[in-house]
């Protein structure tokens, strides 16, 4: 198998993933409750040791892989070619860094990685003017990601839109997507505390 099919399919099933976990997150405009509620449901199938295993295989896979093709790439072509690969560059880099910040949450800092988890980091002076637009270009580097695929791949118009329109939909989509979020995580409409063993 080429290292291109190994990078799309690890990326499809990636995609799957981050899909969930930023519905997951997006459900913190209705309450915390609702969120860890709708967490620990999905965590009953991606926390389950053979999906979690094959998570990390796929996330491995996708970071080497993208890595090896930026490096192989010599024309980078239009924007969205240009916004193909350097979201993807940040997405390996935010990949790495992520996994390994869950990782050390569950194994060595031994607290649970969730809702609390990702919001201190965006609450809490000083750590939030690292973590605002390190969430912040992790998730539009997601749907840029996406758009610049779409446009490569995407021929013809749908319902009179255009390739390029349609990707700068799935862009705008992305931004709404953020603030929405960042508005959840940030004492949105709920308000609330971040406990004191999240004070890292």
């Amino acid at each position: 198998m080429k290292i291109k099919q190994l990078h799309y399919i690890s990326g499809l099933i990636l995609t799957i993933f981050i899909g969930l976990h930023l519905f997951n997150h997006l459900l913190s405009l209705f309450g915390i409750e609702i969120y860890l509620q709708v967490m620990d449901n999905l965590r009953l199938v991606y926390r389950n040791i053979v999906v979690e295993v094959i998570l990390l295989l796929v996330v491995g896979i996708q970071v080497f892989s993208g890595i090896k093709l930026f490096f192989s790439t010599k024309k980078l072509g239009p924007f969205f070619r240009k916004l193909q690969i350097w979201s993807g560059l940040y997405l390996a880099f935010f990949l790495i860094m992520h996994v390994s910040a869950i990782l050390v949450g569950r194994f060595i800092l031994e607290v649970d990685t969730n809702f609390y988890y990702g919001a201190g980091g965006l609450n809490i002076f000083p750590s939030n003017l690292f973590f605002i637009p390190y969430y912040g270009l992790a998730i539009l580097s997601f749907f840029g990601h996406i758009a610049g695929i779409h446009f490569m791949k995407m021929k013809q118009a749908i319902f009179g839109i255009s390739p390029t329109k349609q990707s700068q939909l799935i862009l705008m989509i992305g931004v709404l997507v953020m603030v929405a979020i960042f508005y959840g995580l940030t004492n949105g409409f709920t308000g609330f505390e971040i406990p004191a063993e999240y004070h890292l």
